[in-house]
């Protein structure tokens, strides 16, 4: 039984051959099911184990790192059973140049364990050094050791990933008077094996992604980058075409350049449309193995070709009209917003947001194809994650020179984003009230009303007191868009007046950033042009007084903003102008126009 074996692994009275065979029986159940491991794990074999590697015997050490590297690659092993003992990295550091075994189980259970975010700093910067070691065996001295070499490279590949403090330790490291990352480089050649190349790819990826590597560097533009559009064509496996296309989509993923190289490099996004042909038609497949197979890869070939899409079209115009030029596009999108993979689903999102951001577009493949009905659908029922990019999109879909936005509306949108503003997750709360600040753009008095009525006075409040700064400013804007056109101005402020002059005060009194009252002093401007609405300001003397303020503010776009309260309050041709500007004058606003037009600042002095 597996508590007999563990009991005789940890008696020192026990021989060290029969301790070492047991190792090797344990390691042999942890390949079997997923149960096992479980089994495995209830039994506490890890801590036996661990303390096995104080153990003076190298066979001993091997079989119980052979063990542990079996049952920390399971999926079902969570990680941080590693980080219990502080003195347990320290010490596999120790052993990783016992030998070549060592070597490679260490490098496997490093760069398993390092997967969990929370946990790379462990493995901080002083520790890559010693890293140096595992080095060592992949210089061409030890090419024979072609499996330590993967595994180390491996190790790198997650170490560096979204890690900056590694990565700049990487690049500086050196083997024999040679740079890591010129030795990743070597390993991209085409005559070196296939994982080989991918895996120093992704190194030189996230080394580049970290900062540790500039995006114009060769290594990138002639080498990485080649190489990995490399890895998407029809000769390699369909799990090395996954595998390239997601790392390239995300090296391009913030960079415009690397996006424009890529879309011109060996006809990628031609090439990109192959990875929809999979499971190929059954009649085309003798081979059941094959079928199987195609049909395993397929959701993860969709899922990486929208992901590169995506990057692709995230920020030049004429690669988003090649990619939705390509065959059938526009349909492939709109057939992956309801897949049953929210992986695949969510990057479909994620492309169409992406080819979202043209003009071009939006008023016409989209619109042809009728994408919002899915968009809204998917809207309807998913995780945060989908949620987050789909309401992105909504946004897009809803500024003013949409198409669609008319159906949007009238497919109940409005419930729907109010409903996001009252989301824990801030993006959600930005994106709803973005989407409701686009659809009160120039909108029709029903439409305000039915935003407002479906806001709720408190919900507005919660909103202009929300701790982040983007969703008061998207607040803002939504009022500021709501309170334009005078028939609406007045409308609104008839019914919320109150309520929204107290939320100006409250705003201009408090700790907010220029941006945020230069806002707010437009929505008194838009206020102050309405007809019955100005009167709220003209009996308000808080008010009225921290606009005189704001004139005389030392930023020149808050006293702007003030001024442009002051002008459309004093129009002559409208009624009670006269007793305004007799207000105003008593104030001394005269006194402080006459010194700003005196300014060194022409717009302020027109003004």
């Amino acid at each position: 039984s597996i508590s007999r074996l563990l009991y005789l692994l940890q008696q020192e009275s026990s021989s060290t051959e029969l301790r070492t065979e047991c190792a090797v029986v344990l390691g042999s159940l942890a390949m079997g099911t997923e149960n096992n491991v479980k089994s495995l794990l209830d039994c506490h074999i890890i801590p036996a184990l661990l303390q096995g590697l104080l153990s003076p015997d190298l066979k001993f050490i091997e079989a119980c790192l052979r063990c542990l590297r079996t049952i920390f690659i399971s999926p079902v092993t969570p990680e941080d059973l590693l980080y219990t003992d502080a003195t347990v990295i320290s010490h596999l550091m120790a052993l990783l140049s016992r030998s070549r075994y060592t070597q490679e189980y260490i490098c496997q259970i490093f760069s398993h364990c390092c997967k969990v975010r929370k946990r790379i700093h462990v493995l901080d910067a002083t520790h890559v050094f010693t890293l140096k070691l595992a080095f060592t065996f992949i210089t061409p001295v030890y090419s024979v050791f072609t499996q330590v070499r993967m595994q180390a490279l491996k190790c790198f590949s997650v170490l560096a990933f979204e890690n900056p403090q590694v990565s700049m330790t990487l690049v500086n490291v050196s083997v024999d008077g040679e740079l890591l990352p010129q030795i990743f480089v070597k390993m991209l050649q085409r005559d070196k094996p296939i994982e080989m190349q991918l895996t120093s790819a992704k190194c030189l990826t996230s080394m580049c992604r970290a900062g540790a590597i500039r995006t114009d560097d060769s290594c990138i533009v002639l080498k990485t980058l080649p190489c990995l559009v490399r890895m998407c064509s029809k000769e390699r496996l369909l799990e090395e075409r996954v595998e390239g296309a997601e790392t390239l989509a995300y090296l391009i993923e913030t960079d415009v350049e690397l996006q424009r190289i890529a879309s011109i490099t060996d006809h990628l996004i031609v090439m990109l449309a192959d990875y929809f042909k999979y499971p190929s038609s059954v009649s085309a497949i003798t081979d059941i193995k094959r079928l199987d197979h195609d049909l395993k890869h397929a959701h993860e070939l969709r899922q990486a070709a929208f992901k590169l899409y995506a990057s692709l079209g995230a920020n030049d115009e004429d690669i988003r009209k090649k990619i939705i030029e390509t065959e059938n596009m526009m349909d492939r999108i709109v057939n992956g917003l309801s897949e049953s993979s929210i992986k695949v689903r969510l990057a479909a999102v994620r492309c169409l947001h992406s080819l979202s951001r043209s003009v071009q577009q939006l008023r016409t493949s989209f619109q042809d194809h009728a994408v919002w009905k899915p968009l809204m659908k998917v809207l309807q029922n998913a995780p945060n994650e989908i949620l987050v990019v789909a309401s992105s999109t909504l946004c897009n879909l809803l500024l003013e020179f949409s198409p669609s936005k008319e159906p949007i509306l009238e497919s109940g949108a409005i419930e729907l984003l109010c409903s996001l503003t009252q989301s824990e997750n801030l993006a959600l709360r930005v994106n709803g009230v973005w989407a409701l600040m686009n659809m009160a753009f120039q909108a029709e008095q029903k439409i305000k009303s039915d935003i407002l009525r479906g806001l709720s006075t408190e919900q507005l409040f919660q909103l202009l007191s929300d701790s982040d700064v983007n969703v008061l400013m998207k607040t803002l804007g939504l009022l500021r868009n709501l309170l334009s056109t005078r028939p609406h101005i007045d409308h609104i402020m008839s019914t919320h007046g109150k309520q929204i002059m107290q939320a100006v005060t409250l705003i201009l009194e408090g700790e907010h950033n220029i941006e945020v009252k230069e806002q707010t002093l437009c929505i008194l401007a838009n206020i102050a042009d309405g007809t019955s609405a100005k009167e709220l300001i003209m009996t308000n003397d808080d008010i009225l007084q921290k606009i005189k303020y704001y004139m005389s503010h030392s930023n020149a776009k808050l006293q702007l903003a003030a001024m442009f309260c002051i002008s459309n309050l004093i129009w002559n041709e409208e009624e009670g102008s006269q007793e305004r500007q007799d207000k105003l004058r008593d104030m001394g606003i005269v006194d402080i126009l006459h010194k700003l037009s005196q300014s060194s600042d022409p717009n302020l002095c027109d003004k």
